[in-house]
């Protein structure tokens, strides 16, 4: 796949749906509480629980470091899977308390791929959990993938079906210029993209401005 191509897909999305300003959040730790409460869920419901967090005054890494896990799980049943979510918000929450006295922002400066290993390390956190903290909590420019960029670049015929997340990152990655608001904004419109026109069942092809590629 060409860094044109890419190119062009990135100029029709930002021209149908204009800049998301993805990701939503009022400081970086919230950003890494949505991309952990986010998994397997939509974000209305994520939302919903972090706003019950916020409405008790425990979001911050030491309140929820002190809070009891099953406590944090009833708070965060309305993004759904809480009790395995809790844990893992817990997991990430204590290593961050205790490696960097619950301040996320230790985590920058370190290379890319350094930090990337050491979030990977952390029981429960997945590649694009760690990428979605990496690149909108962080600043650090890595791609993003989801479900939804898969979807749209095999059915695209873009990619074959067996691609691999390191795979698709990799075209991204290798194809585009490391710009990080670029790299937040086409993931956040291919997003915008798979939840309008290229959804998993009954896609709306018609009128979508990905549709001629």
């Amino acid at each position: 796949m060409s860094s044109k191509l890419l190119l062009k897909m990135y100029e029709r999305l930002i021209e149908y749906f204009g800049p998301q300003g993805w990701w939503p959040a009022e400081t970086p730790f919230e950003v890494c509480v949505g991309a952990i409460l986010t998994q397997g869920t939509n974000w209305k419901n994520v939302e919903k629980a972090i706003q019950n967090l916020k409405s008790m005054g425990l979001l911050s890494p030491k309140a929820l470091y002190e809070l009891d896990q099953k406590t944090l799980a009833e708070l965060i049943r309305p993004c759904g899977y809480y009790n395995v979510k809790a844990k893992r918000l817990k997991n990430f929450i204590s290593y961050i308390v205790e490696k960097y006295d619950g301040n996320v922002e230790g985590l920058k400066g370190k290379d890319l791929k350094e930090v990337r290993e050491e979030l990977l390390g952390i029981s429960g956190l997945g590649k694009e959990t760690v990428d979605s903290i990496l690149l909108y909590a962080l600043d650090y420019p890595i791609f993003v993938v989801d479900a939804y960029t898969y979807r749209i670049l095999h059915r695209h015929s873009l990619v074959p079906e067996e691609t691999t997340y390191d795979e698709l990152q990799e075209i991204f990655m290798d194809n585009l210029p490391k710009d990080l608001n670029l790299f937040k904004e086409f993931h956040a419109l291919l997003v915008a993209c798979g939840k309008t026109y290229c959804k998993a069942k009954s896609p709306s092809c018609s009128g979508c401005p990905l549709e001629k590629i």
